[in-house]
């Protein structure tokens, strides 16, 4: 009789040194609450398993010292074992996405995003600007320019409010070094208008040998009390109103954002600024330019003067779309 049990033990016991029945990889979730033995059911029902369900409950049973079960979403490889497998959803190395936010986007951007990701928890819907900021526990603060953009990782089931809380506390800790690393001296009065002046900075060129000269020219205009008078500060201001048309009418409504009307910086960033974008702002190589023009081609064309600045926007300024502080300074 012991032979007997012995030989099936053995059966047993190479049955599961088998490969399960996965081509490729498939993803299995486990749930909240789930036992072995509706684990072993539902790999048996999507014929994962090629040992009876029993059989393999009762071996996750007897191997109980090895740890319990976690809930999660596992990667099934294929050629792994059936004690693979336990193994694994015992391990609870659960499968690992990626949400990209890019940098220059906006807060209400970065909610509609995490709001179309089918696979993480939603509690933001129906929550304000402001009570998001008080459930991160940065109540005093405006969400704008308070999430770093980055590649950020999850796990299926988490909540977009955790994700946010990663991305919130990246860039408090980013704006702490940089701003500690910061070589523009007192240009800027503190971490939140250097967050400011990056946001602009950030959404005024994509081309990365000029943002530097983008921000010398705007704390030379804030340092002379001058107008920033920057077309990305009035858009944002504008909102849902713009309609990818900036018009003189535009330029003449006043709101706090408008930086053709207020002098200095707007009330709070327009955006997420990438890490480029910081440094370029905090460690800006100082130079003499108040203005700048757009060629055409991603780059710009910078003047410290008035009258050089007009022959550029004459040679370079190919529309005739409403003067911003690059062909009609004030």
């Amino acid at each position: 009789m012991l032979v007997v049990s012995l030989v099936v033990a053995g059966v047993v016991w190479r049955t599961l040194d088998q490969p399960i029945n996965v081509v490729g990889q498939a993803e299995f979730v486990v749930h909240p609450g789930a036992t072995l033995g509706s684990v072993g059911t539902a790999l048996a029902q999507r014929s994962i398993l090629d040992v009876n369900a029993d059989l393999y409950r009762y071996y996750g049973l007897i191997t109980n010292s090895r740890g319990p079960i976690k809930a999660g979403e596992y990667r099934l490889i294929e050629g792994m074992s059936h004690r693979d497998l336990l193994a694994l959803i015992r391990s609870g190395e659960v499968v690992q996405r990626q949400l990209t936010f890019p940098e220059g986007w906006t807060f209400n951007e970065w909610r509609l995003y995490l709001q179309a990701q089918m696979l993480i928890t939603q509690t933001l819907e129906g929550k304000s600007n402001r009570a998001i900021m008080v459930a991160l526990g940065s109540a005093d603060l405006d969400p704008e320019g308070q999430f770093f953009p980055d590649t950020y990782q999850y796990s299926r089931g988490e909540a977009d409010l955790d994700i946010l809380r990663r991305a919130h506390l990246t860039m408090s800790e980013v704006m702490l070094k940089e701003w500690s690393k910061r070589t523009i001296g007192d240009a800027i009065g503190n971490r939140y208008e250097g967050l400011i002046l990056a946001s602009i900075v950030e959404k005024e060129t994509g081309y990365s040998p000029d943002r530097e000269k983008v921000a010398a020219v705007f704390l030379n205009r804030l340092q002379r009390n001058m107008r920033l008078q920057s077309d990305a500060t009035v858009i944002y201001g504008l909102g849902s109103q713009f309609d990818g048309n900036l018009t003189r009418r535009h330029l003449r409504e006043q709101n706090p954002y408008n930086t053709y009307l207020n002098r200095g910086l707007p009330p709070t960033p327009i955006a997420m600024p990438g890490l480029a974008a910081i440094r370029a702002t905090l460690r800006a190589t100082p130079a003499p330019y108040l203005y700048f023009v757009a060629r055409g081609d991603g780059t710009s064309h910078f003047s410290d003067n008035l009258e050089e600045h007009n022959r550029a926007v004459a040679k370079y300024q190919i529309s005739n779309r409403p003067s911003d502080y690059r062909s009609k300074p004030r």
